[in-house]
């Protein structure tokens, strides 16, 4: 089975190089001991390691990586101070607000995200050309690989603004392809998922959750109306996840960050047994100041000194006269066996149910969902009496120590919120501008289709 995968994963890969290259496509047989892609798509076992190889490469190198989207957009606003000596990755001018188009964590995170979507569009053609695939698996398969797909364009929707939407892997098309604008590339994500919801199950392909089910793609969608104020239509999505009893709430703070977890609604496997999540490879450190981020005095300091959280998911590391904080949600340094990384996890749809009960009015609704977080932490609840404004407020603090360092909730949830230039207060060189981030030098030079470049750079 490795050797399927290994020369499934490579044929794909074949495609994708010739993607994302600024070289003319190139025509080659692939070696006799590989499949071609026709075959890879011929029978459920080898379109299933095709796929696998997508979700692998999610884990290994892509915008949902744990050293990823969290770290990067931790950095960008208040939630983690850098303290690396090297600029070489671009994360100085990220931490300092100073970005231009040739930041090389700009241009990484881009190209990563593309990458995927690409093998995303290879998988989706490759299922609906097949003609030997049962329709089930054909539309199975479709389905995963677009939810895949979406949640990385939401993801660059948030963080470029007017990006690209490549459906094909048709390397002409692409080449020169125009920008979409941030509202219309809403909309297209909302097409897409409300295509394939009624192709996949709720049910989990396996049991560790590492695929994502209908319930991760309306989950997904619901984040998606949010974006376009369709507070209605994102309350029953929310709703119909929240009383799915595939979904517990996990009480014991100990234990929200175990694989097993029936509060987890996706999550994304190590590459190799044992592996430690990038969660723990980026975070970490002991017994010395930090070499890369910690988190910072600000994020400290709005947790009240009853909040469970800062006991459990914060560690202190003290040198000397000098103390500085990390992360301690994943644990697990080597030998890894009850940690993966989490994408989703029931607590996001509470706070976000929360908000868009919130946001229609719906204040004695809402606020009982943002006390289940608030009394897990052993920490004061809201009275019913809260005014909509002050809710909002308590949801957006609740969500930043709920999430710290986890996909990029910080920034999505101020930036929904419409308060991203509150970050002048940590950031001296925060400008409005910085909502979004330059579209990748390189890119613009690749393709000038893209242009303009986003204001401000």
């Amino acid at each position: 089975m490795k050797t399927l995968y290994y020369n499934i994963t490579i044929i794909i890969l074949f495609i994708l190089g010739t993607a994302v290259s600024c070289e003319r496509m190139l025509e080659a047989e692939p070696p006799a001991n590989q499949m071609t892609t026709e075959q890879v798509f011929e029978t459920v076992q080898t379109a299933n390691a095709a796929l696998a190889g997508l979700y692998s490469g999610l884990w290994d190198n892509s915008p949902l990586a744990g050293n990823q989207t969290g770290r990067n957009l931790g950095v960008y606003t208040d939630d983690l101070d850098f303290y690396g000596t090297t600029t070489s990755s671009g994360f100085l001018e990220m931490y300092e607000n100073t970005l231009i188009d040739s930041n090389p964590t700009v241009y990484t995170y881009w190209t990563n995200a593309y990458q995927k979507i690409y093998f995303a569009n290879a998988v989706i053609e490759g299922v609906e050309n097949s003609v030997s695939l049962p329709s089930s698996d054909r539309q199975r398969i479709k389905a995963e690989a677009v939810i895949v797909r979406s949640l990385l364009f939401l993801y660059l929707q948030q963080i470029y603004g007017d990006i690209p939407y490549p459906v094909t892997t048709n390397y002409m098309i692409n080449q020169t392809i125009k920008k979409t604008s941030a509202d219309e590339v809403l909309m297209r994500i909302t097409m897409d998922l409300n295509e394939v919801l009624p192709m996949i199950s709720d049910t989990y392909r396996s049991t560790e959750r590492i695929f994502p089910n209908k319930k991760a793609a309306q989950l997904i969608l619901a984040n998606t109306y949010m974006l376009q104020k369709k507070y209605s239509e994102a309350e029953v999505l929310y709703k119909e996840i929240r009383s799915s009893p595939q979904y517990q709430f996990q009480n014991d703070l100990t234990k929200v960050f175990d694989k097993s977890g029936t509060h987890i609604i996706w999550q994304l496997k190590p590459r190799n047994t044992g592996e430690a999540t990038k969660e723990v490879l980026s975070y970490y450190f002991a017994n010395s100041a930090p070499p890369t981020v910690a988190l910072t005095t600000r994020l400290i300091n709005t947790f009240t000194a009853d909040d469970k959280r800062k006991q459990y998911w914060i560690s202190a590391v003290t040198v000397g006269s000098n103390t500085w904080y990390r992360p301690n949600k994943y644990k697990n340094t080597s030998n890894n066996t009850n940690e993966y990384s989490i994408v989703f996890r029931l607590e996001e749809v509470n706070l976000m149910l929360a908000e868009a009960l919130a946001r229609q009015g719906k204040i004695i609704e809402a606020v009982p969902l943002v006390n289940v977080i608030k009394n897990r932490a052993g920490i004061s609840q809201l009275p019913t009496s809260i005014s909509q404004t002050a809710l909002l407020d308590e949801i957006l603090l609740e969500s930043r120590k709920e999430f710290f360092t986890e996909t990029g909730h910080r920034f999505f949830d101020l930036k929904r919120h419409q308060k991203l230039n509150q970050l002048t207060a940590a950031k001296p060189n925060w400008k409005p501008y910085h909502s979004l981030w330059p579209v990748p030098q390189k890119e613009l030079l690749l393709n000038t289709q893209l242009n303009p470049q986003n204001d401000g750079y």
